[in-house]
């Protein structure tokens, strides 16, 4: 698998160049965003396959002979997040969640279509976009459903290649009335509508992005998982991802780009992967309704090993990219322990911790991870969620339990 791209501080120059005024710059035609060639050379991951004299220590919240179904056509899979052992998720393990039937489109037929508010309308074949400055980027994400009751996973972490939006966008050349990017697959399926008419139509699958945020020149429409050409699961041909974000904004079968002046509302968008929670927002409490976005903080432990008298606990991260400061592990009511977090682990993908318990005394053990960024924000208790009737952006300290001995 390539390395992260060479060139990186010419690429962060650029980016700090968009941050300053990213419209500005969009709004401009074919400017040009080179230096972004990988590498052919592969980083050092630290091994997570099992040692010979290491052996699972089974979680005693699991169900005994817990497994999770194959891969099947129109299913759902997730992981046994207890056995992953690379911090690649092979592409047939990656998580699977697919909301309309499963397009199969041939390469020679593809065509994607950027239209609405832009200067000039474009249609790329594959070909057409594979010809572009290829980019390459580390990213894991998470559902925005995933929770304790599948042992989170509904997960994945990959390495994503292919052409950046932001480059598109210029060569489309941005209208000033333009505040919306939507996104549509090729994915569709029959919806009721909202009012009196009693009636179905059959729509794409479609999320959007505020304008600023689909400048970020991190996010890529992907034709490469891990090296490999996009599995038909997994979008193909093309798919959009958008690193730090849950899965359901990584559209999939990307067959259009629409830019307009005002906020799209189809389902996935305004009543499918919305998060109903209490929030004080002024001084007062008010029920609130935001999409499922950035992912939130969060932490969880995934597997107990041992070697001897020794147990060692392996756990993930998950977050919209902001830098972390600590990840800290709690074994029944003792204090919060440092945890090791792999150097390698890149902005955007998952970050994997490791923590040594030695000496860990026979019996039944409830452990607990946290994490902290370096902004402050600490991983909540599920004591300290807020008030959440919905089932969407599952966050909280997942404490498990372990029998030793």
């Amino acid at each position: 698998m390539p390395e992260e791209n060479s060139k990186e501080s010419s690429h962060q120059g650029q980016e700090q160049e968009f941050k300053e005024n990213p419209r500005r710059k969009a709004l401009k035609t074919g400017v040009a965003m080179g230096g972004l060639a990988a590498t052919a050379s592969m980083p050092f991951w630290s091994t997570l396959a099992l040692g010979a004299s290491e052996e699972l220590v089974q979680f005693t919240d699991m169900p005994e002979g817990y497994t999770v179904p194959p891969v099947a056509p129109g299913g759902i899979h997730y992981l046994d997040t207890s056995k992953i052992d690379s911090f690649y998720t092979p592409n047939d393990d990656f998580y699977i969640i697919q909301h309309y039937n499963q397009p199969e489109v041939a390469e020679s037929a593809y065509r994607l279509n950027v239209t609405g508010l832009v200067n000039t309308p474009l249609e790329f074949t594959l070909a057409d976009l594979k010809r572009h400055q290829k980019f390459e980027i580390d990213a894991g994400f998470e559902c925005g459903g995933n929770s304790p009751r599948l042992f989170q996973g509904l997960i994945g972490n990959a390495r994503w290649g292919g052409v950046r939006l932001v480059d598109l966008l210029e060569e489309a050349g941005l209208q000033r009335d333009g505040v919306e990017v939507v996104f549509y697959g090729a994915d569709k399926g029959m919806e009721k509508t909202r009012n009196d008419l009693d009636m179905e139509v059959e729509m794409a699958f479609g999320r959007s992005i505020h304008i600023d945020d689909a400048l970020n020149p991190d996010i890529i429409l992907a034709y490469e998982m891990n090296g490999e050409a996009l599995p038909l699961f997994h979008g193909a041909p093309l798919r959009l991802v958008m690193p730090g974000w849950y899965g359901v904004a990584n559209v999939k079968w990307l067959s259009q780009i629409h830019i307009q002046d005002s906020r799209y509302m189809g389902r996935f968008m305004g009543r499918d992967y919305v998060t109903l929670s209490k929030r004080n927002i002024g001084g007062e409490e008010r029920w609130e309704e935001r999409s499922v976005t950035r992912i939130q903080l969060k932490s969880s432990i995934i597997r107990v090993t041992k070697n001897g008298n020794d147990h060692n606990i392996t756990g993930f991260v998950l977050n919209d990219g902001t830098p972390l400061r600590s990840v800290e592990v709690k074994i029944d009511n003792g204090p919060w322990q440092q945890a090791e977090i792999d150097p390698a682990s890149k902005k955007y993908s998952w970050k994997l911790f490791n923590f040594n318990w030695q000496n860990a005394s026979s019996g039944e053990h409830t452990i607990v991870s946290r994490v902290t960024d370096v902004t402050g924000q600490v991983q909540a208790t599920q004591d300290q969620m807020p008030e959440k009737p919905t089932r969407w952006e599952n966050y909280a300290q997942f404490p498990r339990t372990v029998m030793i001995g």
